[in-house]
């Protein structure tokens, strides 16, 4: 079942998806906008913010496409990118379970800040988790053995 399946809700004339629920293009840039706003400003997520090319300006527009097109809105991320193959584009990285806690503490932080409704924004939430989570390709370094 797609992350459309799971967010659809059903209104008076039709369904809508999270990219409408939420608020459409100004409600998805302004998601990731903040998203990478607090990446590059809370020293909790410096690990993560240093992996980040700088500046941040392609990066967060190539986010709000994928956001969008993620979300059920337009699919210009596909249509400029090709099939976001998302774990294939980050296996150059080391993403450790620490990045992806830093990842989602920073998209938790930019999502209760800029989708009102607060049930939806827990079920996107949970769905960006477990991609996160698939994101993960090496454990955390062990403790370091001494001669």
């Amino acid at each position: 079942m797609g992350l459309l399946n799971l967010f659809k809700r059903k209104s008076a004339a039709a369904t809508i998806s999270p990219y409408e629920a939420i608020g459409g293009e100004p409600a998805v840039r302004a998601l990731a906008n903040r998203f990478y706003d607090i990446m590059s400003s809370d020293p909790v997520v410096a690990e993560l913010y240093a992996l980040h090319p700088q500046p941040l300006d392609n990066i967060r527009h190539v986010f709000f496409l994928y956001l969008s097109m993620w979300l059920g809105g337009p699919r210009d991320y596909e249509t400029q990118r090709g099939h976001p193959r998302l774990r294939a584009r980050h296996l150059p990285y080391t993403i450790t379970p620490a990045l992806k806690v830093q990842w989602m503490y920073c998209m938790r932080k930019a999502m209760h800040e800029t989708v009102a409704d607060v049930a939806l924004a827990e079920r996107l939430l949970s769905a960006l988790d477990a991609l996160a989570e698939h994101m993960v390709n090496q454990a955390e370094p062990g403790p370091q053995a001494s001669d």
